[in-house]
């Protein structure tokens, strides 16, 4: 094994070394901590309320079983980085496709599976030119494939959705793979990491405390306009001191390029929750997988 490789995949002291791991991992366990507290307190108060209770509860043992999860990963090294978010990718691919019934068409689904593979392994080789490249090319393939079975009926459906899920799937999780391989990977998918899942809480916590206007009631029900404004403004906060800590010296270190990743992170974590919401009511189901709440 080379020397490079070598330090690809054992690179844990590398990346503990980064600005923003360590005040990251003890933000995050203060963090863990202190919303079980609270959570413990505002159950107690309200222990009638199986509802409340189970909810907040159910959203704290998921938290704790993602983080680890996902955190150990980045932190030994992109080659392992990015073998979590392959796994990750076709797990929910899987749901995707066995929740819009695509999974039946064997030949289609398994030139999906093929292109997320790809991504992933221009990813991984952090080889650039292929990875820009291969949405065109994962898309002529599939539609010649798709021409080749010789269905004309259903053709639009079956190459719209292999398409939506190449594009979630391997596009979409192919870049956070290549997020992974950049030399500050580890604080760039903490700050991703960090801010999508606060997003969530930032939601749902100014929701419950201001929100009375629904978002988009026929979508999500229990959205709010307070909760989707207050997580807006504070994800934007939030991402603008963790890119300031992490990469003080970098590109996107200007306040303009902070504020506008952290509205991007934002919009597009609340876009994402939609989205699929969306696709669940549109497809009739109630939930896209059941191995985490």
């Amino acid at each position: 094994m080379s020397d490079i490789w070598r330090q690809r995949l054992f690179s844990f002291w590398e990346n503990i070394e980064q600005p923003l791991v360590v005040p990251a991992l003890v933000g995050i366990g203060v963090g863990l901590t202190i919303a079980g507290a609270c959570i413990f307190l505002a159950t107690r108060k309200r222990a009638k309320d199986d509802k409340f209770r189970h909810e907040l509860w159910q959203r704290f043992i998921t938290w704790l079983v993602l983080i680890p999860a996902l955190v150990a990963p980045i932190l030994l090294g992109p080659v392992w980085a990015i073998l979590t978010i392959t796994v990750i990718a076709l797990l929910s691919y899987r749901e995707f496709a066995r929740a819009t019934g695509f999974f039946r068409d064997a030949v289609l689904s398994g030139c999906v599976v093929l292109g997320i593979l790809a991504m992933m392994f221009a990813a991984l080789d952090n080889w650039y030119n292929f990875f820009a490249a291969l949405p065109s090319l994962i898309t002529a393939i599939i539609a010649f494939v798709a021409i080749l079975q010789d269905q004309p009926k259903g053709y639009v459906q079956r190459f719209g959705l292999a398409m939506m899920a190449i594009l979630l799937f391997g596009v979409c999780m192919g870049y956070l793979a290549y997020f992974s391989n950049d030399k500050r990977g580890a604080s760039l998918m903490l700050i991703l990491l960090i801010g999508v899942e606060l997003n969530d809480v930032f939601a749902f916590t100014c929701g419950k405390l201001f929100g009375k206007r629904k978002l988009s009631p026929n979508t999500s029900p229990n959205k709010t306009i307070a909760g989707s404004v207050g997580a807006l403004l504070l994800t934007t906060t939030l991402t603008y001191i963790l890119i300031g800590v992490a990469m003080p010296d970098s590109v996107i270190a200007s306040p303009a390029h902070r504020i506008m990743l952290g509205m991007i992170i934002s919009i597009a974590g609340q876009a994402g929750d939609l989205m699929i919401s969306s696709i669940k009511r549109d497809v009739g189901v109630k939930d896209m997988g059941n191995w985490l709440p």
